[in-house]
């Protein structure tokens, strides 16, 4: 994913000025996706080129022109399109951007992008619970090296599990908002 489809989510919700979407980005939005100043505007201005975003120029008093920057046409399609695309080497930051931008485009498309992540992850997960039964019977015998190994581990079943019960959570929502 782009930083574009990130911007196209936070412009959908809300127009806004690049100072404006910068400090969303801060807030909000930058939870999951962080972006410079200087990179929001390069992107913006690429976004306008393509023709994905309309500028505005507010007048203010004592200060320059405001440019307020409102998804276009062309960027409403792009969004939905990329929504809608599988991608099964998308990481959290890209699959939660797609998530909070769902009800942008097709809702049952994200959430089957869900169930796909999410079936990964308990792949995944499975994977190296059978490694920990199989290499590590008892942890509490454990010291150096094979100790270390095994604390790696335990630090990719907890991420895994935390993945996939994210990914649940976020399939009931659907589910109960569909």
């Amino acid at each position: 994913m782009a930083l574009e489809h990130a911007i196209l989510v936070s412009l959908s919700e809300r127009s806004g000025s690049g100072y404006e979407l910068t400090r969303r980005f801060e807030k909000s939005i930058g939870l999951w996706w962080s972006a410079t100043h200087q990179q929001i505007y390069r992107v913006l201005k690429r976004m306008e080129d393509a023709g994905w975003i309309t500028v505005d120029q507010v007048a203010q008093s004592g200060k320059p022109d405001k440019k307020v920057y409102t998804v276009g046409d062309a960027g409403r399609a792009e969004l939905a399109r990329w929504l809608a695309e599988p991608d099964p080497s998308a990481t959290a930051r890209e699959l939660a951007v797609k998530i909070r931008g769902a009800a942008l485009g097709d809702p049952a498309a994200v959430a089957a992008e869900v169930t796909r992540h999410r079936d990964a992850h308990a792949a995944q997960l499975d994977a190296y619970l059978l490694i920990e039964k199989r290499d590590f019977p008892d942890p509490s015998v454990l010291s150096g090296q094979s100790l270390h190994q095994f604390l790696v581990l335990r630090g990719g079943i907890r991420t895994e599990q935390g993945h996939v019960e994210w990914l649940e959570e976020v399939l009931r929502a659907f589910h109960h908002d569909a």
